[in-house]
């Protein structure tokens, strides 16, 4: 038995060095870590303000909501990680925030535009308009690798129009206009007569994609012009990253060295269990894609925090019990059992507050919300079911260990 706990308790512990070593580069990986939101990252904040047509019409919070919803559908198909797209009704504006963009002004280009979406023949008449058109995708060129194309659908109507259309003018162009600028313009070849059509000569993958995002948006409701546009550099937010690291990382040798003071032997278990929370908690956001932000890191410094006082809770409960006379063993699976209804108080009582502020706030604070929810739940496995495995383990290598190794001096 004392043999079996030991050889547990080592493959256990280099389980989770070799866990923590192969962790690293995948969870840092600037491309396919985890990912971080515009303040840690860099990218463009940008504010649109509605401006009213020619005939002085009001601006409604319809107007506002639909163009929001384009937008949202804009950003998502350029392939913005985790895009922040919010609505001011009060100054008619629509606020957004991109991460990691490169290029600010094309994306400023793209968003901000009616989309008035037309297809002309050679004389300029207009014989389709983007009702018609059902979807728009970039892809590359069946027919040579090295090309790009876009691939339209259009609706039922629209296909017909469009064979119309193409069966006048095959072996001329066909020009597709964003508010009367000409976006392409292709030549036909041959009638279409299925409503699946291809636009070809893109010379790279993103431009085929930029020009399917703008036909298949749609038009948005009314204008938007520029209110504010900011540019967060990369250097300013690997700077906060940094700093948010070394404070947690000071925080973390405070924590490691108080618990070693204070609880001995327990205290070199929390140590460990901390570093699997850590770990699990980190695969957890990039599992699911979380967007780490400043405000995203204090949630999980405080889960942090809050792990380790369930710990705290649940070792005061032991040494009771063993102050009390009990066994070793017995003292812990006491402790535990005790503690158990306590620590799950906390944790239900913080996650009704996390709950609450994710759904009723926005950006940062729903960030942090997630984050602390998902500290706290991983930290109730922890301190519940890894802490106790360990501490049963340790145990049962030598049952009759001096109480002083939990912290405990026994009278007499």
């Amino acid at each position: 038995m004392r043999r079996g706990n030991i050889i547990k308790l080592a493959v256990l512990v280099l389980f989770v060095a070799a866990a923590v070593a192969l962790s690293i580069k995948p969870l840092v990986d600037p491309a396919k870590g985890i990912l971080l939101g515009l303040d840690l990252r860099g990218g463009v904040h940008l504010v649109l303000q509605a401006e009213q047509d020619n005939k002085g019409a009001p601006i409604t919070k319809d107007d506002i909501d639909k163009a929001k919803a384009i937008i949202e559908n804009r950003v998502n198909a350029l392939g913005v990680s985790e895009p922040l797209v919010q609505a001011d009704y009060n100054k008619k504006r629509v606020v957004i925030d991109l991460a990691g963009v490169t290029d600010p002004d094309k994306a400023v280009d793209i968003l901000k535009t009616t989309a008035k979406l037309t297809f002309r023949d050679p004389q300029g008449n207009v014989v389709i308009e983007g009702a018609d058109l059902k979807d728009a995708k970039g892809g590359q060129d069946p027919a040579n690798a090295s090309a790009y194309v876009v691939n339209l659908s259009f609706s039922s109507e629209g296909s017909k129009k469009f064979a119309d259309i193409t069966t006048k003018l095959v072996g001329q162009r066909l020009g597709v206009y964003l508010d009367d600028k000409l976006l392409t313009n292709p030549t036909v070849y041959l009638p279409i007569l299925n409503g699946q059509a291809e636009i070809t000569g893109y010379a790279t993958l993103d431009e085929a994609a930029n020009h399917a995002v703008l036909m298949r948006s749609g038009s948005l409701p009314v204008s938007m012009s520029i209110a504010e546009k900011r540019q967060v550099g990369a250097s300013l937010g690997v700077d906060s990253l940094n700093r948010s690291i070394q404070g947690g990382l000071y925080g973390l040798i405070f924590i490691f060295l108080f618990m070693l003071v204070f609880y001995r032997l327990p205290g070199v278990v929390a140590d460990f269990s901390l570093i699997v929370y850590g770990l699990i908690v980190l695969w957890v956001f990039w599992m699911f894609r979380v967007v780490l932000t400043l405000p995203g890191i204090a949630g999980f410094i405080l889960s942090i925090g809050m792990a380790v006082d369930f710990n705290i809770i649940i070792y005061e409960r032991v040494k009771e019990e063993i102050r009390a006379g009990k066994s070793l063993r017995a003292g812990v699976e006491s402790g535990f059992s005790r503690a158990f209804i306590t620590v799950i108080d906390a944790h239900v009582t913080t996650l009704i507050a996390a709950l609450t502020l994710y759904i009723f706030g926005t950006g940062s604070i729903r960030g942090f919300a997630l984050t602390l929810g998902i500290g706290i739940l991983v930290s109730l496995f922890t301190a519940i079911t890894f802490t106790r495995f360990v501490l049963r383990l340790i145990v049962g290598i030598s049952p009759k260990m001096k109480t002083t190794w939990f912290g405990v001096r026994r009278d007499g």
